[in-house]
């Protein structure tokens, strides 16, 4: 099968619609057989769970071109487990992970003509969500859901090559103590959109947030985990209740210390310990690791060691590294790559 005529030096890192995507309905209890549709508009009433009280998860992974030519994605099992529990703590009904995996192989299989091919520096984006689709007007769950999963080409996130970016401590908190900062919901990110904004009206371009409790330790981003590196060349990656479980993050921490033979440490860091570390970077599917050159919380300016020029040189071995892996020509553990086509 041929490519499709797209000019995949340039994407851009948008929505395009693609021939087939994947639907299954939940009623009675059950999800139904599902299967591949060319419909992408979803019809619902105006009274559906999302619209009223936003019951809604989802995941984001990706399809690769490998060097000797196949087609695989990168654990895309534990994006089927973290939607599986998201999905739960939304009073959902979770979508069976065996059948997540189904639905990402048959949209990849069905659009492979659109998997951006090797050497591109990109890929094949993959969105599966579940959303409330019945009815309801009290506040309580829905009796109907609707998972879908659509595919979308997607370039590179850097444009002009990796650059370190600047953030600053939002003034706002993503996730409360025992709240849903853990848990993949839409309604997470639209927490973060008027943080984001603000940051970039400042002349930032993503906000550090710290925990809701007491304001003194390192989260997230809005859609990024944190890695810091010490000056031994320790990782170090925040831990709180409140963090999103990264699958690049979990994935960059194996490798530092079983593939590179780095110290790790996963723990609670405190926002006064930023200066005491030599790199620092946001990890997540889109960029992998975007290396963070300076961090601004009020008149106080932290700036790492590794500068605002390049990413730092542990941060680029363990970017090399997972790129390496999730194109072929590094070596994966075992059960890290899924063999499409």
């Amino acid at each position: 099968m041929a490519k499709a005529d797209l000019d995949w030096e340039n994407l851009g890192f948008a929505y395009r619609s693609l021939p087939q995507r994947y639907v299954s309905n939940y009623a009675n209890g059950t999800w139904d057989e599902g299967g591949l549709t060319s419909d992408s508009t979803v019809a619902i009433s105006e009274c559906a769970g999302i619209l009223q009280y936003c019951q809604e998860v989802f995941e984001g992974l990706k399809a690769y071109e490998t060097a000797d030519g196949h087609i695989v994605t990168f654990r895309p099992d534990l994006n089927a487990a973290r939607m599986y529990d998201s999905a739960a703590y939304l009073e959902m009904p979770s979508f069976p992970k065996e059948r997540f995996l189904e639905a990402v192989d048959a949209v990849v299989k069905a659009n492979r003509d659109y998997v951006p091919p090797y050497g591109t520096d990109a890929s094949l984006y993959l969105r599966p969500f579940i959303f409330a689709s019945g009815e309801v007007i009290g506040v309580k769950p829905a009796d109907e859901y609707q998972f879908r999963l659509f595919a979308t080409p997607v370039g590179s996130y850097f444009k002009g090559g990796i650059k370190p970016i600047r953030l600053c401590v939002s003034a706002f908190d993503r996730a409360a103590p025992h709240g849903t900062g853990h848990i993949k919901a839409g309604l997470n990110y639209a927490m973060s959109l008027h943080a984001y904004m603000a940051a970039h009206a400042a002349g930032f371009d993503e906000n550090m947030f710290l925990d809701a409790a007491t304001r003194t330790h390192v989260e997230e981003t809005g859609g990024a985990n944190f890695l810091f590196i010490k000056k031994d060349g320790t990782v170090v990656t925040p831990k709180s209740p409140s963090i999103l479980p990264s699958v690049t993050r979990r994935s960059l921490v194996y490798i530092a210390e079983h593939v590179l033979g780095l110290k790790v440490e996963h723990r609670p860091v405190a926002f006064e310990e930023l200066n005491d570390f030599a790199e620092c970077g946001l990890c997540g599917t889109a960029a992998v690791i975007s290396p963070v050159g300076s961090v601004t919380h009020g008149d106080q300016v932290i700036a790492f060691p590794s500068g605002m020029e390049h990413m730092g040189p542990v941060l680029q071995k363990l970017y090399d590294t997972l790129r390496g892996i999730q194109l072929g020509t590094v070596e994966a553990p075992e059960g890290w790559i899924r063999k499409i086509c």
